[in-house]
């Protein structure tokens, strides 16, 4: 398929980078190098790459650092001072900064048709798995879920579109969007983007067998 990135595009990329890294057993995987780069700004250059319209990178745990190694980037951050308390929180504070002007809930006149929720630990992604994810988005008129799969398996990124923005900004805690996507009847797409669409790094065997040197 030819990707034309030229074109603008109506979904605005949510990059979460907020996690403690339990699993690592210390150091912050975000901040691990991939050829030389911190693994955080290796996604923010990759999600930059896309068709999205704009990026805004969610921090929370080692916020100074994170927000470092996305020195001169052109993207938004936003810090969740709540993100111990789980992936929700920090997928519902950029939810509610990329479609309403107050946290009263009006809608932006701007505000994306969908958002592209990718997780900053999967670093076998690229930018034209995120342009096809949008594409795809696009050729439904952008009236559905988008999510990418591997071998027919649901795995990440996704793309959640306008009319599930008000339920997206209420999530709290560590729930994501799993729940809302099944009780909705909006059509969810699948989009085969191989292995990749499963690899992250959330333990030490994992990053490096996916390339990766620990920070520290």
């Amino acid at each position: 398929m030819s990707l034309n990135r030229t074109r603008p595009s109506s979904v605005a990329l949510l990059l979460l980078a907020a996690g403690a890294s339990r699993r690592m057993g210390g150091p912050n995987k975000l901040l691990a190098r991939f050829g030389g780069v911190p693994l955080v700004r290796r996604m923010a250059a990759i999600a930059l790459a896309s068709r999205a319209r704009e990026v805004t990178v969610v921090t929370g745990d080692r916020a100074q650092a994170i927000e470092a190694a996305l020195a001169g980037l052109s993207l938004r951050l936003l810090h969740n001072p709540d993100h111990a308390q789980g992936m929700g929180s920090s997928l519902a504070l950029g939810v509610r900064h990329l479609s309403t002007l107050t946290t009263a809930g009006s809608m932006r006149m701007d505000a994306p048709k969908g958002i592209l929720v990718m997780l900053a630990d999967m670093p076998g992604l690229t930018h034209d798995d995120l342009d096809l994810l949008i594409t795809r988005f696009e050729q439904a008129g952008t009236q559905a879920i988008v999510r990418a799969t591997s071998e027919g398996r649901p795995g990440n990124p996704v793309i959640l579109p306008r009319s599930l923005f008000p339920a997206l900004a209420a999530l709290t805690g560590d729930e994501g969007a799993r729940r809302i996507i099944a009780a909705t009847d909006i059509p969810v797409l699948a989009v085969e983007l191989g292995p990749a669409a499963h690899l992250d790094v959330d333990t030490p065997q994992a990053l490096v067998a996916a390339g990766g040197v620990p920070d520290g």
